[in-house]
């Protein structure tokens, strides 16, 4: 059970090991793109190259059609990767169980965004954990867990991708152990639980105020969705990529504008390296200074 790319590794990685499963459920097709094209979600796409017949697409998971549906199948495991939360009829059907693949080194970040906030939080470690489902969130018992480093200048959308395909390959020894019936589960410690919420637009204003490492890791932690983002003379610019810099002054104040853009924090500064503006592409810093005007001593935030 998944939707989005993330999830795609873990269901290749599946059909790859011999596990090919007896039918997916996924997101109902959407209208999707530039075009708004109605097309189906990434995981029935490579559902449907697999050869799987059985594509469960539900409106609400809580319906009960869909829990019938699924006890139907008959299934031995079911697998979940970001994927809605279910209620205990769905994932109760399963005969030896029902496991979540998570984002984050759990119980660290329990929540719906564990990789932003990992990085915001300015973490060097993350990793995978996969746990048997229980009726409060991302609190199950752990099966097991993989751990890769975050670089120091890695976005959330580097790390997801590689997570992504370390998540394929938790999967894939997860299930390979609930077949063999080799699972060794433990505890979650809830003392050492950190929260990781859905992001909010307002959680992604960048705080000036804070030192420009605090800067650093929340623009790299929100890009390159859903994006840090800064008010400029009435403007709201979003900003993608940073990297620490030289340099002081007041916090959002412009103290170099030419070639490089550099910004003051708290204390230290960062140099702004991908921004945009509304309407807009992506530019890098020198480009987007040819067609936007900004000058030393003015300032972000205001």
């Amino acid at each position: 059970m998944g939707t989005p790319e993330f999830a795609v590794p873990s269901l290749t990685a599946l059909v790859d090991a011999g596990y090919t499963p007896v039918a997916v459920a996924t997101g109902p097709d959407r209208p999707r793109g530039r075009g708004q094209e109605v097309s189906p979600t990434p995981v029935k796409q490579v559902a449907q190259d697999a050869g799987i017949e059985r594509i469960l697409q539900p409106e609400d998971v809580t319906d009960p059609a869909f829990a019938e549906a699924v006890a139907d199948l008959e299934p031995d495991v079911i697998a979940v990767v970001a994927y809605k939360i279910l209620p205990p009829e769905v994932y109760t059907t399963a005969e030896k169980g029902a496991f979540n693949l998570h984002g984050s080194l759990l119980p660290k970040y329990r929540g719906a965004a564990p990789i932003n906030h990992a990085i915001m939080a300015g973490e060097t470690e993350t990793g995978v954990t996969t746990f048997f489902l229980e009726p409060s969130v991302d609190t199950g018992d752990i099966i097991l867990q993989r751990r890769m480093s975050i670089g120091p200048n890695e976005t959330a959308g580097e790390v997801h991708d590689r997570m992504a395909e370390l998540g394929g390959e938790a999967v894939v020894e997860t299930v390979r152990q609930i077949d063999e019936g080799t699972v060794e589960t433990k505890p979650q410690d809830d003392e050492k639980a950190t929260p990781a919420p859905k992001i909010h637009d307002e959680d992604c204003e960048i705080p000036w105020a804070h030192s420009a490492e605090d800067v650093h890791n929340h623009v790299r932690g929100l890009s390159p969705y859903p994006g840090a983002w800064t008010m400029h003379d009435g403007t709201r610019l979003k900003l993608y990529r940073t990297q620490r810099a030289d340099g002081s002054g007041a916090p959002g104040e412009i103290i170099e504008a030419d070639e490089r853009l550099v910004v003051a924090c708290g204390t230290g500064a960062v140099e702004v390296l991908i921004l945009q503006q509304p309407g807009r592409k992506r530019l890098d810093a020198a480009d987007f200074l040819n067609g936007y005007a900004l000058s030393e001593g003015d300032r972000f935030g205001g």
